[in-house]
């Protein structure tokens, strides 16, 4: 099924769209991680430094887990609630799953 030069004109076209819910990148790494850096060009000093390396490397093993951030943000809330969910009725309520 060959396509003209025309329908692969309009197809090229409309190519910005499918990327337009990306995650913002930076470097090999999520966007966030960023932040530690623009902290360390205000403030440097050892600290700030090991700190950045730290909060980078932790989203470099989020994201070798496959996790996003918010994803990860989501599943420490769920860890540190637990299944107790005192404003949902008792048969509305899911129960928590393990699917490592």
């Amino acid at each position: 099924m060959a396509q003209t030069q025309e329908e692969i004109a309009q197809e090229k076209r409309s190519w910005h769209w499918r990327n337009s819910m990306r995650p913002a990148r930076f470097f090999a790494l999520d966007a966030r991680a960023a932040i530690p850096f623009c902290i360390l060009l205000f403030h440097i000093s050892w600290g700030t430094f090991i700190l950045t390396l730290v909060i980078t490397g932790f989203f470099r093993h989020l994201e070798r887990k496959g996790m996003t951030f918010p994803s990860a943000l989501r599943a420490m809330r769920s860890w540190f609630v637990g299944q107790a969910r005192p404003a949902w009725l008792s048969v509305r309520r899911r129960r928590m799953l393990d699917y490592g």
